[in-house]
């Protein structure tokens, strides 16, 4: 039997990416510690310099395993993570899931109300939190408060050299310092964590079907919930990863992780991904340009995950300073549209590949890719990855298939789609069809071949650096202002493929449009990136018979104007 009959896409595949995968059998506890025996003293983490051998990380592990044992952490229980990228996130991850645990990751940079929603949620006991957003973690209501958090000094992790100069009276290392590390009280430093000794081999492994993880995510609706993800699909996600781009050597690549961890798509490739074939992690707290290059010089990235703006500001800050990147043979770009002048300014300069792949927080994330090889095609985004199934159908009658080459909803089926959304019965059964087809939400067309571009969106979520915006809590901000009466959030184009957060506000009486001020009282309650970069005043908003705002045409209005 011809098996590219039904999927055509497979007959385009790069040389040696198999048609399917071996179902996971083993955790990603177990995934680590394989690594952990096989690539020994070879590095796993960088950070700063500071460099991390496998049998170190594997020790690590064990002890802030058996600190958070000590704690009472047990299987099933939900742990905050609240981390930037450092060698710590990486150990608190895989020593919550040796446990059985579930991590919950967050972003470090979240306001009290954003934090205050997910924590209300999940229901944590204990968190392992940045020092900096210590205050906001402590801050919560009792309906949210948690018995535990342990504080986290990136610092610590740093060469004794760096953490030194950090303590300078110069201005500037004073404002280093205080962009990395602020002193906390009432908690439990990471250091005092992990000095009790390790978890004993005898502690019970996580069942590969176990949830390994609670991913939030705004999905279709702008609703945060938390996306169960198990063990077995972030291990097929990695395993389909790996299986894509066979010119990986394991034990021998570097992998840098300019992608935050706490989002899906760097959770995966950094997180799991790169810790499945022994590679060098290089960790950057935040991405910089001149931090990323600085590192390149010592140890060359191999392989990078990331998203089009970073592979356009890296390529130029490279070009401009005369700093080789050839060393990059893969770049895999997600989470917004790539546009094809990307490719070809990254792909001049490095000398490699950069192909766009498709995913959401509910695929863990990959779901589909540009092969990487001749056989690929900028513009889209590619095809199933190995083992994934795609279908289009009417969004109105999902069960009904559109005619081949018309617009549809993409639906998806594989081993990484999750397996619903914590506590949201209904709304897993909305996106989670009957044989497992999740619905995506997007607007596609797809080709005699198979490949994949998506052409709009069911849902109204605004991209912007490769975040989803809700509108609505964007919205919610807004109106809270005393000069606004009511306001609609949408999301412009952007050159580079991303979106600008715009809103269109009804005044109150008499009231005059401040922006600087109601940029400002946004940042109070929202994270930098959900702020509006452009505010305009309207005498009133587009309403359906119903009373509905149409964010789409307050979208066209604002892009006529």
């Amino acid at each position: 039997m011809d098996i590219t009959s039904d999927r055509p896409w497979l007959a385009h595949y790069a040389d040696g990416v198999p048609a399917d995968i071996e179902p996971p059998t083993e955790s990603l506890a177990q995934m680590v510690e394989a690594s952990v025996a096989r690539f020994d003293r070879k590095v796993a983490l960088e950070f700063f310099g500071a460099e991390t051998s496998y049998r170190e990380l594997g020790s690590q592990i064990l002890r802030a395993a058996e600190g958070l044992r000590r704690l009472g952490v047990r299987k099933g229980d939900r742990v905050a993570i609240v981390l930037p990228n450092c060698p710590q996130h990486v150990v608190a991850f895989y020593a919550v899931l040796r446990l059985g645990a579930i991590a919950v990751e967050h972003n470090p940079l979240y306001t009290a109300r954003e934090m205050r929603h997910q924590f209300e949620d999940h229901g944590a006991r204990v968190a392992i939190v940045w020092d900096k957003a210590v205050a906001i973690v402590q801050g919560m209501p009792p309906d949210a408060a948690i018995d535990a958090i342990v504080s986290v000094d990136l610092t610590r992790a740093m060469p004794l050299a760096t953490r030194l100069k950090l303590r300078l009276p110069v201005p500037a290392a004073r404002k280093a310092r205080a962009a990395l590390t602020a002193k906390t009280r009432g908690t439990l430093a990471w250091g005092k964590l992990v000095d009790g000794g390790e978890l004993t081999a005898a502690h019970p492994l996580p069942s590969v079907e176990d949830i390994a993880v609670l991913q939030y995510t705004s999905g279709t609706t702008g609703s945060p919930k938390g996306a169960m993800l198990t063990h077995s699909n972030l291990a097929a996600n990695a395993a389909q990863g790996r299986a894509w781009v066979p010119g990986l050597v394991e034990g021998r690549e570097t992998i840098y992780a300019v992608l935050p961890m706490f989002h899906a798509y760097g959770l995966t490739l950094c997180l799991t991904f790169a810790m499945s074939i022994g590679a060098r992690l290089v960790l950057f707290p935040r991405f910089d340009e001149e931090l990323v290059l600085a590192a390149a010089r010592k140890h060359p990235p191999t392989f990078l995950p990331a998203v089009p703006p970073i592979y356009e500001r890296l390529a130029a800050a490279a070009k401009s300073r005369g700093v080789g990147l050839t060393s990059v043979r893969f770049a895999i770009s997600g989470a917004m549209s790539l546009p094809v002048a990307t490719v070809n300014l990254w792909e001049k300069v490095t000398g490699g590949l950069l192909v766009e792949g498709y995913g959401l927080t509910e695929t863990s994330p990959v779901a589909l890719g540009n092969p990487i090889g001749s056989t690929r095609r900028p513009g889209t985004v590619g095809v199933p990855f190995p083992s994934t199934e795609m279908r289009v159908v009417d969004p109105a009658a999902p069960t009904v298939d559109v005619t081949p080459g018309e617009r549809g909803e993409l639906l998806v089926r594989g081993p990484q789609v999750f397996g619903g959304y914590w506590n949201r019965e209904d709304e897993t059964s909305a996106a989670l069809l009957d044989g497992g087809w999740f619905r995506t939400g997007d607007i596609v067309t797809v080709d005699g071949d198979g490949f994949v571009s998506v052409v709009d969106r069911i849902k109204e979520l605004i991209i912007t650096g490769g975040f989803n915006v809700a509108p609505s809590e964007v919205e919610d901000a807004l109106r809270r202002h005393p000069s606004v009466a009511d306001a609609a959030v949408v999301g412009l184009p952007r050159s580079d493929g991303s979106e600008d957060v715009a809103a269109a506000v009804v005044l109150a009486d008499e009231a005059k449009l401040d922006e600087a001020k109601l940029r400002g009282f946004c940042r109070e309650h929202l994270a930098g990136y959900k702020v509006p970069s452009r505010i305009v005043a309207v005498p009133e908003l587009p309403r359906s018979l119903i009373g509905k705002v149409l964010r789409r045409q307050v979208r066209e209005e604002l892009l006529a104007d």
